[in-house]
């Protein structure tokens, strides 16, 4: 299943930045990082964070850098030690788990055989493309590369079906572009227009590489971009995705014809793998009517060009340097402003992790997960659940109908700490040392297959989303699922030595954030079992939308650069969570005091102000112009200057800690504030 298609059904953390070694010192939280000459209640997020910020540049190679690379880099260099070493081991048992990352990982890193090599990696599948001739050869064609990973034209695979979501169905949804979103090619600014200017540039100078000349390469440049351009204009926005009623039509195949007749539909199916016939969730129907149309209205030889340009730009990064320095300087340079490109090691690793997640996780975790940890970490998330269903009890907005449901809906959580309990089976997949980007296309191949063999099948609920050492979180509505890899419960996250201050102001807020993901715009529509219903009274909704609308106003109010606002319809799910979240987080952190001693001052700071430090700090990063625009478009969730500082601003019991008054910037006016949880 394409990310694309899994983005309305999971709602993740992601952390652009970093996790950084600013907890080092004997009190867990390096004051130099801090900007004394700034207010707290002036800028809370500078005063925080001012001293790391300066003294942490963004490195050449990264498009942004804060408190989640240093953290993923440092689970990256025990993934790198684990990775040399198996790559090393000549002994290992063909078959098993260790070659197979071992041999993945190798691969990758022969830089002299991808130099020698060029394209004949890919010359197999620029054949079959060479060789359409008709329009039932061209639907083979888009059948065959969806079969090995490639997601072109459109998106495919399983998904839980929105109103019975123990049945797994087939799903359908908008795809085939090569620039980030649909508005890339229909915003009229005038960075938009610099974008198709350069990536005009870049599509012409990758066919260049691949052997034509220049001008043939510009004439198949704007083919792409033509072909690209009509299936854009067809899309939903961003905004209209997170509407998930509206991605839910569920059809047979015959209905299916009905709106796209010229694609074999049947042919399809069969090719991917999907031998019996199924309900298909078709996610946006308006989309495949213009792709349909497309079929025919466009010649053959340009929909040769759009899948040519579809292999050469899935594979750049992997090929011959030629053609990963031209990947990169768009992907890289151009959309993201990174100088330079990661070294070979670390995109290898990244790659391995992204292949073979669970076999890799499965060493990662005996190393950098105790089971200790785990324990502690289930405990905390036991204390945010605690805290939610007080909190949930004294709403004043919400009616006891409601209350009673939402309740029930959290009673269900299904919790998932550090890695799975089962490790996923990857005994059919064959990786040997023959080829990088063979191997890349069989873990694509075994991908899809797995992926489409769920469908007609009982879900497993005990399947991950990530790996193991990802530094990120996420809540599934369809599962009622709250998941945290053990990459993310490292410090200053999560850590064992530290107070709980520390650890409820970080890792807690990531905690209740994740929990209340539950209750956002999106997940407080799908029930406890996961199916998209309405639980909620008339009056107790419309409760509800108005608080959202208030998150709304406070980000749309956020100028990212001059004349450029953050979209509070895009990301409010996320800023939900953050605010909620945050007030569950100090709940339980003033629970966890009760009955004890108060805790002593540390540095000066009391337990309350150290939270809010800490909460701050896991936010601290900068980020360069480019891929702050790109985010501002694409990303549902807000930068992280505002995620470390709105929150704050609702929350009396920040201004209390650190003694800020009406008209501070820091406090908002009580008529303004934002309260939802």
């Amino acid at each position: 299943m394409s990310n694309s298609l899994k983005a309305f059904v999971a709602c993740a953390l992601v952390m652009v930045f970093s996790v950084a070694a600013t907890f080092g010192q004997s009190s867990h939280f390096d004051v130099s990082g801090m900007d004394a000459s700034t207010a707290a209640c002036t800028d809370f997020y500078q005063y925080a964070n001012g001293g790391w910020l300066k003294a942490n540049p963004i490195p050449a190679a990264f498009p942004a850098w804060g408190i989640g690379n240093v953290l993923n880099e440092k689970n990256r260099d025990v993934l790198h030690d684990i990775l040399e070493a198996t790559a090393k081991n000549a002994g290992a048992h063909k078959g098993s788990n260790e070659q197979r990352v071992g041999d993945y990982y190798a691969t990758c890193m022969d830089e002299a055989r991808a130099e020698a090599d060029g394209l004949k990696p890919l010359q197999p599948e620029l054949e079959r493309v060479a060789r359409i001739n008709n329009q039932g050869t061209l639907q083979e064609e888009i059948g065959h590369l969806h079969s090995i990973g490639f997601g072109v034209l459109f998106g495919s695979g399983s998904i839980q079906d929105f109103k019975d979501s123990a049945e797994v169905t087939a799903v359908l949804g908008q795809g085939g572009l090569g620039l980030p979103d649909r508005d890339y090619y229909t915003n009229s600014d005038d960075r938009s227009k610099s974008i198709r200017d350069e990536y005009l540039k870049h599509v012409a100078k990758m066919f260049e590489l691949m052997g034509d000349d220049a001008a043939m390469a510009a004439t198949e440049a704007r083919t792409v971009m033509t072909l690209e351009t009509k299936l854009a204009e067809a899309s939903k926005t961003r905004v209209e995705l997170r509407d998930v009623e509206k991605l839910y039509h569920r059809m047979s195949i015959a209905q299916i014809h009905d709106i796209a007749p010229t694609f074999d539909w049947e042919a399809y199916f069969q090719r991917i793998g999907l031998a019996q016939k199924a309900d298909v969730n078709v996610t946006t129907p308006d989309f495949f009517k213009v792709m349909d149309a497309q079929l025919t209205a466009t010649p053959l030889p340009d929909w040769q060009t759009y899948l040519r340009w579809n292999l050469v730009n899935t594979f750049g990064s992997v090929l011959a340097a030629k053609f990963v320095d031209e990947d990169f300087h768009f992907k890289g340079t151009v959309l993201q402003g990174s100088k330079e490109n990661l070294p070979r090691w670390k995109r290898c690793v990244a790659s391995t992790d992204r292949a073979l997640g669970e076999a890799l996780g499965e060493v990662y975790v005996k190393k950098a997960f105790p089971p200790a940890a785990k324990t502690r970490a289930l405990a905390m998330v036991r204390n945010l659940e605690a805290a939610l269903k007080t909190d949930i009890g004294s709403l004043s907005w919400m009616g006891e109908a409601t209350r009673k449901q939402a309740v029930i809906k959290l009673d269900a959580f299904l919790n998932k700490i550090g890695y799975p309990d089962k490790w996923r089976d990857y005994s059919t997949l064959s990786i040997d040392r023959s080829s990088y980007v063979a191997n890349r296309i069989r873990v694509g191949q075994f991908n899809e297959l797995r992926d489409v063999r769920k469908i007609g099948k009982p879900v497993d609920r005990m399947e991950w989303g990530m790996s193991p050492p990802t530094v990120n979180a996420y809540y599934n509505p369809q599962i009622n699922e709250i998941v945290f890899p053990a990459g993310i419960l490292q410090p200053p996250f999560f850590d064992a030595e530290a107070d709980d201050a520390l650890n409820y102001g970080a890792m807690g807020a990531v905690i209740g954030h994740e929990m209340t993901h539950g209750f956002d715009d999106q997940g407080a529509k799908f029930g406890p079992t996961g199916n998209l219903a309405n639980w909620w009274s008339d009056a107790d909704l419309k409760a509800f939308q108005q608080r959202a609308q208030c998150v709304i106003d406070q980000f749309n109010g956020f100028e990212v650069q001059p004349g450029l606002h953050e979209n509070g319809k895009l990301v409010v799910g996320e800023s939900i969570a953050d605010l909620g979240g945050l007030v569950v987080a100090y709940a339980a952190f003033q629970k966890s005091m009760e009955g004890k001693p108060r805790p002593a001052n540390i540095d000066g700071f009391t337990p309350e102000q150290r939270f809010f430090l800490a909460f701050a700090r896991v936010w601290a990063g900068s980020i360069r112009p480019e891929l702050e625009r790109q985010l501002v478009i694409v990303d549902p969730h807000p930068l992280g200057r505002f995620r470390g500082s709105a929150p704050l601003m609702n929350m009396p019991q920040f201004a209390a800690a650190f003694q800020c008054k009406e008209g501070d910037r820091m406090v908002r006016p009580e008529k303004d504030r934002c309260v939802i949880w």
